[in-house]
């Protein structure tokens, strides 16, 4: 029955020799297990049983969720073609669910790191980029913000008598962000240095790129790109990695999850618990390193 399905994936469906030949592997390796269980049975006989224990058989081996639920598809395939061939009475497959997949945990700067990138003044120069540079890490990593919502701010968004801004995300959704006094001083700092750099300026925006308009996402991705390179050896240095590593300090230093829900502007704290995994594995690595029984 096999050859028959792969026949049909082949020159009826028109699928890919890769496609084939993975659906093939599969299906034999998964008939070698079930026949090893019982040699009695078939691809007729076989339960939903049979196929979770297959599945939970390859978990334990090491393989991913993915690869167990492209092998599960696989399986689901194959009786859907056998069902509407009339070689087989029932699909044991379509009632089973696949493993959820394991969401990646968010990279994140460590605060050693972001302390050094900030406060050592060799990482620094004088000039209106320089100043410009260091003021969107700051405020990135000191506020959590998305891209996208630091390019878009303009001046009567930052209040600094309140020390707070005032941030449109998502869908238009504003939300108001408290910030400390360091910030407050590296934004005016570089407030002071802009209107000097741009006497007439072409836009309110906060942020005014070389030729005196609204700086890009592209530009502030490349920005936080190349300074997070001189600190940290993450294969991810954008400036999401700042609001993973501004989400990660918070909850690390006391921070409630539903505060850091709201000033990161999630719609459900379900979002913001990915962080308390990092955290928790900061925790287990901390626990491996202090305790001499660990």
């Amino acid at each position: 029955m096999i050859e028959k399905f792969l026949d049909y994936l082949k020159y009826e469906r028109n699928r890919s020799e890769l496609t084939v030949k993975y659906y093939g592997q599969s299906l034999r390796e998964f008939e070698s297990y079930f026949k090893s269980k019982d040699s009695q049975l078939s691809w007729e006989s076989i339960d939903s049983d049979i196929i979770r224990d297959w599945m939970e058989s390859l978990m334990d081996k090491g393989d991913m969720a993915s690869t167990v639920n492209r092998c599960l598809s696989a399986v689901r395939s194959f009786f859907r073609f056998a069902l509407s061939r009339g070689l087989v009475k029932h699909d044991p497959s379509h009632i089973v669910k696949g493993p959820k997949k394991q969401k990646p945990l968010p990279q994140f700067v460590r605060e050693n790191e972001m302390d050094r990138l900030l406060d050592l003044p060799e990482m620094w120069g004088d000039s209106y980029k320089d100043v410009r540079a260091r003021t969107i890490i700051m405020l990135l990593y000191e506020a959590g913000l998305r891209r996208s919502e630091l390019a878009g701010l303009n001046d009567v968004d930052v209040d600094f008598a309140n020390r707070q801004l005032k941030v449109t995300g998502k869908r238009n959704k504003q939300r108001i962000i408290p910030f400390g006094e360091e910030l407050a001083d590296q934004l005016q700092h570089y407030i002071n240095e802009r209107n000097a750099q741009f006497e007439n300026r072409l836009d309110d925006a906060l942020f005014l790129g070389d030729k005196g308009r609204r700086v890009t996402v592209t530009m502030v991705y490349k920005t936080v790109r190349k300074y997070l390179s001189q600190v940290t050896t993450l294969k991810k240095r954008s400036p999401h990695v700042l609001r993973h590593s501004f989400a990660t300090a918070m909850l690390n230093n006391g921070a409630g999850l539903e505060s850091v829900r709201k000033l990161l502007g999630h719609e459900s704290v379900a979002t913001t618990e990915i962080y308390t995994h990092t955290t928790f594995e900061q925790l287990k690595k901390v626990y491996k390193n202090a305790h001499p029984r660990a």
